[in-house]
């Protein structure tokens, strides 16, 4: 059969509602004849066929979308060249690669010295209210505790908390993944921050170790903390393998650190209704997962819990004046 002939028997392109999980649809002529497809990463776009036979075409097509109910079910997963993809999506070919990440990440928060960790979400716009409060809340919190902020270097209430450190003219760090949830496209760079003072992972495995490392305290001095500002599945993912190590004593820090939950307008007060009720099912015990972080409304509740743990005298808790003085302009 020519080669002609067989990508006329590729009649059907067809892909889920999602953009990220095109696939190639291929009738049974094209199938016995070895045609394979990199995924399409949007509708219009252009991809390299190759045949049995060695031969290569760029095809540009018009993706549709599947009806959940066709009879038409033979969607085939792609086989990916790992070369299709950037450095970050490459196939691990040994386990030294995520070992030499994690020491990056280590010795970025080694130079920036430890701190604040902020976990949130990476799709909050800048003129939504829990953007505003995450900035007041890193101005506040850099201030009081005057360590480095650390967030994934990201969008949303990632940029917020930055945004807010680098106010109060306190240093931030960063440990970056080149695409976030919600982003259409990857990058290594941060738009704004000195390229020193951010890593961009890989891994996900070495980002978490990193942040991790970055809130713990070896010295008494040390003013560290965790932070769970609103957020989707890799926030509550972060959120819940760093409660994990606290309830499992394995959080790896000689002091205690603060672990705090803030709920802005209610966000997480289903989710902590979930887990009361697993006192119920038995798989949680009585003040168990309270016993293990802080559950805040506003940054003024959880800017003077931080206060309190760490002794801080009452005249160098000057957020009082400026949030008190914010909320009654009602911004």
């Amino acid at each position: 059969m020519s080669f002609a002939h067989t990508m006329a028997q590729t009649t059907h392109i067809l892909a889920t509602k999602r953009p990220q999980d095109f696939r190639l649809y291929a009738s049974a002529t094209a199938e016995k004849n070895c045609i394979i497809s990199n995924r399409l990463p949007y509708s219009g776009s252009s991809t390299i066929l190759t045949v049995g036979n060695g031969h290569s075409l760029s095809l540009s097509v018009h993706v549709l979308p599947i009806c959940r109910n066709n009879n038409r079910s033979r969607i085939y997963n792609s086989k990916i060249d790992p070369t299709y993809y950037t450095q970050e999506f490459r196939e691990r070919s040994s386990a030294n690669e995520i070992y030499e990440e994690i020491k990056k990440c280590y010795q970025l928060v080694h130079r920036l010295g430890r701190g604040v960790v902020y976990l949130g979400s990476s799709r909050t716009k800048e003129d939504h209210p829990h953007f505003l409060q995450a900035m007041e809340l890193g101005r506040e919190t850099a201030d009081l505790l005057g360590c480095t902020s650390w967030t994934g270097a990201g969008p949303g209430l990632m940029d917020a908390v930055t945004k807010g450190a680098l106010k109060a003219e306190k240093p931030v760090g960063g440990l970056k993944i080149a695409q976030e949830a919600g982003e259409w496209t990857s990058s290594n760079f941060h738009p704004y921050l000195p390229s020193e003072t951010y890593l961009t992972c890989r891994f996900f495995s070495a980002r978490k170790h990193g942040l991790v490392d970055a809130a713990m305290r070896n010295n008494l001095v040390d003013h560290t903390a965790i932070i769970g500002l609103p957020g989707g599945i890799g926030s509550l993912d972060e959120i819940f393998e760093i409660l994990t190590l606290f309830q499992l004593e394995r959080i790896g820090s000689k002091y205690p650190v603060p672990f705090i939950l803030i709920s802005y307008d209610g966000f997480y007060s289903k989710l902590l209704d979930f887990l009361d009720s697993c006192k119920q099912w038995g798989t949680v015990s009585d003040g168990e997962v309270d016993s293990l972080w802080k559950v805040c409304k506003c940054n003024l509740e959880a800017l003077e819990y931080l206060a309190d743990f760490y002794n801080i005298h009452e005249d160098k808790r000057k957020f009082r004046g400026r949030l008190e003085e914010s909320y009654a302009k009602g911004d």
